[in-house]
């Protein structure tokens, strides 16, 4: 068999600027065993240079071990975002342009292209309407891909298997889903030239449950849309009604991934996934604020139009949209997991979103602890989508 090297896959020398999906989970204040944590998701977009582009080399071990160089910039408009339920804000995430995101892809046995080991060594920035944070070593961020760039098939998960809970785990991801390895990692207040201040921390990146973790997507588009709606929740045998809100300039709000027939393989038909959400009320019957957020774990899949379209472009308006939609609950007593998904539709007039609502039809679920024991149910659903960004990219400067 032909030895094989990276020449073959014929790169162009070009960034890849492809949309991220990700999660960590995240201990605020200066005591990591102490302070509240939660789990964010998070979601952006990332520029990737490599080779064959300048400055980057390809290169073949004694072993046979092909690689090649990558690194991850920064710029304004590249990175990922999420909201903060303990902050009640927005947080963002950055590379360091002082310091070098490097790394590589490199066969795992000599002479084969894939599966193949990926590694990029991530110094970030984390920035909230009153914090910049910066961290003082190095995160390692591993995994194993199946081709450049690692694109995860749509509604893919990121783990085998399904973890619940903001607590330590033992954690497996999916193929083509990366890491952070070397975790936790405290991070401090920075002077305006990206220099960690002092050695007391503001908050801490934990080692699970979600340990800095990320795949790469390929949507034909994305919707950030503003949200606001009621909940319906059935708690110690009332029903409670509970207004919510999500600005998507917060990062709250929701993003809604579509999928054209040439990005998923699937045949005919658009796909969609409700990749991110974030609508905050308060419900004094689960102890005061509380947050409905999408599943990191389980993915919220659904579709768009008739499923015999050949392109997204081909959906006719008013258009179909159904999600099944894996929710949590947040409250100031821990998360409520929903026992199973609930199914949410509407109509769009067109792609942008504006004025379409969402309603929950079918069966509800029960709202569950880690430990599974039921403290409330979701009954009932009403969302309206306010104001919007659609586009091929996710910019987080928005």
């Amino acid at each position: 068999m032909a030895m094989e090297n990276y020449e073959s896959l014929d790169l162009a020398p070009k960034p890849i600027r492809p949309h991220i999906l990700a999660a960590a989970t995240i201990v605020y204040g200066d005591d990591y065993y102490g302070g509240k944590r939660e789990t964010i998701n998070l979601s952006g977009f990332v520029q990737m240079n490599k080779w064959p582009m300048p400055g980057f080399e390809h290169r073949v071990d004694a072993k046979g071990h092909a690689e090649f160089d990558t690194e991850l910039i920064s710029a304004p408009e590249v990175g990922i975002k999420g909201f903060s339920y303990e902050l009640n804000d927005r947080i963002q995430i950055l590379s360091n342009p002082l310091l070098p995101n490097t790394g590589h892809v490199r066969q795992i046995a000599p002479g084969t292209n894939f599966p193949a080991e990926f590694h990029i060594r991530r110094f970030g920035i984390l920035e909230t309407s009153s914090m910049r944070l910066v961290h003082r070593n190095v995160i390692d961020i591993y995994g194993v891909v199946d081709s450049v760039p690692p694109f995860q098939k749509p509604l893919g998960r990121p783990y085998l298997g399904y973890p619940r809970g903001d607590q330590q785990m033992e954690l497996v991801q999916s193929p083509g889903v990366v890491r952070g390895t070397t975790l936790p990692e405290a991070w401090y207040p920075s002077t305006d030239d990206n220099q960690p201040i002092g050695t007391t921390p503001s908050v801490f990146f934990a080692d699970s449950p979600a340990a800095c973790m990320s795949m790469l997507v390929d949507p034909s588009m994305i919707m950030q849309v503003s949200m606001e709606g009621q909940l319906q929740l059935e708690v110690n045998g009332r029903t409670v009604t509970v207004e919510v809100t999500g600005d998507h300039k917060l990062a709250a709000g929701a993003e809604i991934l579509l999928f054209g027939p040439e990005k998923h393989g699937e045949g005919r038909g658009v796909l969609a996934q409700l990749a991110r959400t974030s609508l905050v009320g308060h419900c004094e019957e689960l102890g005061g604020r509380v947050m409905l957020r999408a599943s990191w774990p389980r993915p919220s899949g659904g579709t768009l139009g008739e499923g015999t379209e050949e392109s997204l472009s081909s959906v006719r308006y008013p258009g179909d949209l159904h999600i099944d939609a894996e929710f949590e609950v947040v409250t100031p007593h821990g998360v409520l997991y929903a026992a199973n998904p609930v199914h949410v539709s509407g109509r769009l007039s067109d792609l942008d979103p504006e004025g379409t609502e969402l309603t929950m039809v079918g069966s509800d679920a029960a709202l569950l602890t880690t430990g599974d024991e039921a403290k409330a149910r979701l009954s009932g659903l009403r969302l309206v989508m306010r104001e919007a960004i659609v586009g091929e990219h996710a910019a987080v400067n928005v």
